[in-house]
Order: structure tokens, then C-alpha cells, then sequence
């Protein structure tokens, strides 16, 4: 029996913002945490993945970052458990560790390498949960955790690749601001773009 050489695996989270790669081999794993973590758990325990790469859209929750850019996210929060979460920090090398939330809260981003690590890229801190936000009293409170971006499925994408030991890198472009004038509509009616967009950065950085 020949064995599989491991290779990344492209992974998106909604079929939607995957549109724009109907040429590139990808997974999708549905929205939300436990969809993430069943569907890139089972890829994963077939033991040929050599890293992760996921690619999608965030709602943006910091003012100062841009609709435009694409963020590699290097801290992922959980913000819908009961119990306090340990921060998912993801180095530039893609290796995964957690952080316990005290010490996050505590040291923040200086826990993480900025440009000098991460070559320059431009990063963020995502809040993950399994509600889409659209609430500004929800917002404030993500914001006043530290997180910039916020989504549905990062938070499990790093967990699952810390446990099987397989690098992650998260890159995520805004699609909304996460606030009262947010839908699901206004999502729908980006997303296709944004998918054009996350084709035309993966091409420039090799990732396709």
C-alpha cells in the first residue's frame, strides 16, 4: 500500500466564500464550531494533511482595521462558553498553543510576534462563537475582550489542529461590522466578492 504524502489542505467554512476557487481542491466544513470540528477532525485523522489553511470572512469589530485587507489571524478567543477559554495563539510558524485566559487578559497581544514574526503580514485577534453578531451591546463586549474580528469556526479549527499537531494558518477579510445594521442578507450579497478577493490574495501569496 502506497502511503499519501502529506500536503496543506485549503478549508473554508461556507460553501459561499469558496465560490471563487471551484478550481482548487478545498474543504468545506460547515458554519459554526461543531460543524468545524467534526468535518476538519475527520480530514484530519486521515493523517495526510501537512498543514491547514483556512481562508474566509469575519465580521470586524475594530474600527481602525480595513473592509479591504486580509488579516491573518494570530489569537482566536472563544466568546459563547460559559467557562473561561484558554486564547488560542497560532505563531508565525502556524504552530498552535493556548494561553490561559488570565494571562491573555493580562499580556495581551504582547504574547504574540507582531510584523517581525509574522513577515510582515497584517494580523488580528478573532473572537469565535456560535452566533452570528449583529448586536452592538455584543460588539462592545468583544471588543472590550481584545478581539478585532469575530466569526464562527476559527476557535475549533485551532483546537483541532493543536490536538492532531498540524500547523494552521487563519486568514480572514472583513465582510460586515458586526453591528445592529448587519444580516444575514447584507452577508449573502458580499460574500461573493469577498470570495474573488480571498482567490486574488492566495494566488499572491502562493497559498493556491
Amino acid at each position: 500500500m502506497v502511503k499519501s504524502v502529506p500536503k496543506p489542505l485549503l478549508v473554508f467554512a461556507h460553501a459561499d466564500e469558496a465560490q471563487a476557487f471551484a478550481e482548487v481542491p478545498h474543504l468545506i466544513t460547515g458554519i459554526g464550531k461543531v460543524n468545524a470540528a467534526a468535518k476538519l477532525g475527520q480530514r484530519l485523522a486521515e493523517g495526510d494533511v501537512s498543514e491547514v489553511v483556512v481562508l474566509g470572512t469575519a465580521g470586524m469589530l475594530d474600527d481602525s482595521l480595513d473592509l479591504s485587507t486580509v488579516y491573518r489571524v494570530n489569537v482566536a478567543l472563544q466568546h459563547d462558553f460559559e467557562f473561561a477559554s484558554p486564547a488560542a495563539v497560532m505563531g508565525a510558524d502556524g504552530g498552535v498553543q493556548f494561553v490561559a485566559p488570565e494571562v491573555w487578559m493580562r499580556d495581551g497581544a504582547g504574547l504574540v510576534g507582531t510584523d517581525a514574526s509574522n513577515a510582515g503580514e497584517a494580523t488580528a485577534t478573532i473572537a469565535t462563537g456560535d452566533v452570528f453578531v449583529k448586536d452592538d451591546g455584543l460588539r462592545a463586549a468583544l471588543t472590550g475582550q481584545g478581539a478585532q474580528l469575530v466569526d464562527m469556526e476559527s476557535y475549533a479549527y485551532a483546537v483541532l489542529c493543536h490536538t492532531f499537531g498540524v500547523s494552521l494558518r487563519i486568514f480572514k477579510v472583513p465582510s460586515d461590522f458586526a453591528d445592529s445594521a448587519t444580516s444575514h442578507e447584507t452577508w449573502d450579497d458580499i460574500v461573493a466578492r469577498k470570495s474573488s478577493e480571498l482567490l486574488q490574495f492566495a494566488r499572491g501569496r502562493s497559498l493556491v
